[in-house]
């Protein structure tokens, strides 16, 4: 007769990562690639022009 091997042991595989600030705290602020108010005065405002240009374009073929 062939012995029964027990295989009772628990196989630990939890993945518990730790968390760097309690569950009250926030999450740290991410560094943003990119930032509109980063960029000079200038540039933000061609931007909003290039925007609302782009918008009536929209609107005024609408209405064709």
């Amino acid at each position: 007769m062939v012995p029964s091997h027990d295989h009772a042991h628990p196989h630990g595989h939890a993945h518990v990562h730790a968390h760097p600030h309690g569950p009250d705290v926030p999450h740290p602020a991410q560094i943003a690639p990119w930032s509109i108010l980063r960029m000079p005065v200038l540039s933000r405002l061609a931007a909003a022009v290039a925007v609302s240009a782009a918008l009536w374009a929209i609107v005024l073929a609408a209405m064709r």
